[in-house]
């Protein structure tokens, strides 16, 4: 069964982090300046430093999956374990013994290493960040939360919104404002203050540009943006970053952690209210409402369900059902208002975890009223399950209720009167606008009229802002986040067209292609030379222009600067003992394995963000020679199998694309004349047109499994950490169905 070798897994691989000496925490009175996979094909979000761009993140980011194992068959899992030792055997031994160590520095290091393996194996090739594009924008830069992972940077409460674009100079004011100032909690004000004294007029509506409806509205049972985005807004967590980088007490006003660092207890706000979309109440928020939304969480097993496993005592038994007893999982309420979590070992990144939606409540009684159940009697699928099913079977306790939502047309959300801290929000309105993608010129149109807030330009639309004036004026570059896209190489494709529509997405290729293509696509030295192969900045440039196509280039999956040494560190580089100092960023030392390993790929500038370091911002892949030779040697190695690779016998592989939406498009035949010419035409490229946003998404986006990805190279998706740890990148990559992007490379 799928759900048990989750756990399997997860008891020999998933090992949380040591913390530091245990803490007691007591928030300051009355933290009111709160507020970390972007929508599938939106080119940005809000404008901070998790401005967004174009894809999908947060992988991070699922429907309810599919609970059908008998899906699954006992070959298929085969097979996928098969391949995934093959490739990637390496790189998860190195990443089993960097979850075992204690030290966080050396796990650190350790981790570092076995991304070094990973990049190696070239199962995937990391192409960018998010941002990095043109803007013009109404909102004030870091006036939402501001954080590198969780959900609350999707928080919008606290957004300073102006009735015109701000201009470029002024932008660039306020971030030098909010670099200054940044941890005192004294932003906000000055940024409203600077804003007001400029002559700009703020508002309290939000209007954003949107590209795919929720497919639930259980935040517990998801793991895709497409929840995450909107239903962050609709309840708080015990804890929340805010604008500047700060966490902050929200539902919990303070916690204590055990010397052990086993326990974390947890005071909950008093007089908190659960309500209905329509705002009346329900129900009083407790501290049961954090363990009944964990169990739900375990229940509906929606695809984050292991970030706690390992983490929080029994969560991974309670999951594959060896405990069926809740009680007796890491998580109680001793009282209304005293919430314990139980570790099931010290985490170094625990507090980091509860910005994410695992973490979120839930009104028991409003969920029961629903048809919701628990334990062994939950079953979605049951007639009188309702809870989820759309805005108004939910509870509110967020700084917003849902009041509408059309699909494909319109979500809006209006002020939750019943809210804490309802006293401090600047939005009482948000509005969601749905956009398909089809129109090119409808996102600059409704940003320059004012129907939306801000745009994020693309090289035809950079064109009109500049002759209708405005780009000189408003336009600025936006900063770039840590989320990281790949194009993902299919390992082991069984689909050849799409699942939910067998019209869409249909491969043209022969049955003998097919099989060169898999044969092909099992050796690393053929990915290696796609990988090599491909002109990122070319490719980029379709999106993002000419002038800022190397700026979101990204080189690795961790971004190299996520963490750094706390101290002097030591660790085997291919049998040498390396000492990388105190500060040294993750990067370097991932740089320093592929380097021991005589690889020509570039994951590591120090001399990049101005001295400091960085993995973006340059193309440390693309190399004519380097891919030559790997695909020469992936010739010899093929010709032994039988398999005739030239000019007259070439692999053909097929990519998805969506022919409506322009930029894209584009990029699609960007990267088939780069392969194509890198390669001497022994690859071709077929570009399989999906035609839609949405036929695009289901090739591989909207997939729960890897014999459901349509494709052989797949450049939609990526990952947005979920805490401050490398690992929430990396076991994204863990075998036997427990890595959420695994099924990306057609595994699992």
């Amino acid at each position: 069964m799928k759900k048990k070798l989750v756990s399997i897994l997860l008891a020999v691989a998933t090992v949380a982090g040591t913390c530091g000496a245990p803490a007691m925490a007591v928030f300051a009175e009355e933290g009111t300046e709160t507020v970390a996979e972007t929508e599938a094909v939106e080119d940005a979000e809000e404008e901070n430093a998790d401005e967004a761009d174009a894809e999908d993140a947060d992988a991070e980011d699922a429907d309810e999956e599919d609970d059908d194992e008998d899906d699954v068959s006992d070959e298929y899992t085969t097979a996928s374990s098969e391949i995934y030792n093959s490739e990637l055997g390496e790189f998860y031994s190195l990443y089993s013994e960097a979850k075992e160590e204690t030290n966080v520095s050396k796990r650190y290091a350790m981790m570092a290493q076995a991304e070094a393996k990973l990049m190696e194996s070239a199962v995937m090739l990391p192409t960018k960040t998010q941002g990095g594009d043109y803007r013009l924008s109404r909102m004030a830069p870091h006036t939402i939360g501001y954080s590198l992972w969780g959900s609350d940077e999707y928080r919008i409460h606290q957004a300073l919104i102006a009735t015109d674009f701000i201009k470029a100079e002024d932008v660039a004011a306020l971030r030098e404002k909010w670099a200054e100032l940044k941890g005192t909690g004294t932003y906000e004000a000055e940024a409203k203050k600077y804003l007001e004294e400029k002559g700009y007029t703020l508002k309290d509506e939000y209007n954003y540009r949107y590209t795919a409806d929720p497919s639930t509205w259980d935040i517990l049972a998801s793991s895709r943006q497409t929840e995450t985005q909107p239903l962050v807004n609709t309840y708080d967590g015990l804890v929340e970053y805010d604008n500047e980088g700060v966490l902050q007490p929200a539902l919990a006003e303070s916690y204590e952690v055990s010397e052990d660092g086993l326990t974390y207890t947890f005071h909950i706000r008093q007089g908190l209210e659960w309500v209905d979309s329509q705002g009346r109440k329900v129900a009083d928020l407790t501290a049961n409402d954090f363990v009944s939304g964990m169990q739900h969480m375990m229940d509906a097993q929606g695809g984050l369900e292991y970030l706690i496993e390992g983490v929080i005592k029994n969560a991974s038994q309670y999951i594959d059902g060896s405990v069926t007893d809740f009680a007796q999982v890491g998580a109680e309420a001793t009282d209304d208002y005293t919430l314990v979590y139980t570790l099931e070992e010290p985490c170094s990144y625990f507090m980091t975890m509860l910005g994410y939606n695992i973490f979120a409540p839930m009104s028991k009684a409003f969920y029961e009223s629903e048809g919701g159940k628990f334990g062994a009697e939950f079953d979605s699928s049951a007639s009188d399950y309702l809870y989820g099913k759309g805005p108004d079977s939910i509870a509110y306790c967020g700084p917003y209720v849902v009041t509408n939502a059309t699909e494909k047309n319109t979500i809006v959300f209006k002020a939750n009167e019943s809210y804490w801290n309802k006293d401090n929000i600047n939005i009482k309105n948000v509005n969601w606008l749905y956009d398909d993608g089809s129109d090119v010129t409808k996102w600059y149109n409704d940003a320059k009229n004012g129907t939306v807030d801000w745009v994020a330009l693309t090289p035809a639309t950079t064109v009109t802002a500049k002759n209708d004036d405005l780009f000189d004026t408003y336009s600025y570059v936006s900063d770039t986040t840590s989320t990281s896209f790949m194009n993902f190489y299919n390992l082991n494709r069984e689909a050849y067209a799409n699942v939910n529509d067998n019209t869409t997405g249909a491969s043209t290729k022969s049955e003998e292609e097919k099989e060169r293509t898999a044969a092909a696509m099992k050796n690393v030295h053929f990915r290696r030379a796609l990988s090599f192969g491909l002109d990122r900045a070319s490719y980029n440039a379709q999106v993002n222009g000419e002038e800022l196509k190397v700026n979101s280039l990204r080189n690795c999956y961790v971004p190299g600067n996520f963490v750094a040494l706390e101290e002097d560190t030591t660790v085997s580089i291919n049998g040498t003992d390396t000492t990388f100092p105190a500060g040294t960023y993750y990067g370097a030392i991932m740089q320093a394995q592929i380097d021991a390993d005589g690889l020509a790929i570039k994951v590591w500038d120090p001399d990049g963000n101005d001295g400091a370091g960085s993995s973006d911002g340059f193309d440390g892949w693309y190399n004519v020679d380097n891919a030559v030779a790997e695909l020469d040697t992936a010739i010899e190695e093929l010709s032994a199998d039988g398999i005739t690779i030239d000019e007259e016998n070439p692999i053909y592989i097929d990519m998805p694309y969506p022919s409506s939406m322009e930029a894209y498009s584009n990029q699609a035949n960007a990267y088939k004349q780069s392969i194509e010419t890198s390669l001497g035409g022994k690859v071709i490229v077929n570009l399989v047109d999906c035609v839609t946003a949405e036929g695009w998404q289901y090739a591989g986006y909207f997939t729960d499994y890897g014999y459901e990805a349509n494709y052989d190279v797949y450049d939609l998706s990526g990952w947005g950490p979920d805490f401050g740890d490398p690992s929430t990148y990396l076991d994204t990559f863990l075998p036997d169905y427990a890595g959420y992007m695994v099924k990306c490379i057609g595994l699992y």
